[in-house]
């Protein structure tokens, strides 16, 4: 049992890869932060966001398998 509720944790990995992968909602100029446009900033965001997700996935799944 506890090894499923370890591996529902690699669900959260999906949320990076939809917003990713759904080039139509942030493909387009504004708004703009510091000049740069929404498109490039969002990905840069999504960068770090998904650092963090995949560091909270590893911390919460090490040492199940």
């Amino acid at each position: 049992m506890a090894q499923k509720t370890s591996r529902s944790w690699l669900w959260l990995l999906v949320i990076p890869w939809i917003a990713m992968v759904w080039v139509p909602s942030y493909n387009r100029i504004d708004p703009q932060l510091w000049g740069f446009p929404f498109f490039y900033w969002y990905q840069l965001l999504w960068v770090l966001v998904s650092a963090v997700i995949t560091g909270f996935v590893y911390f919460k799944t090490r040492g199940q398998s």
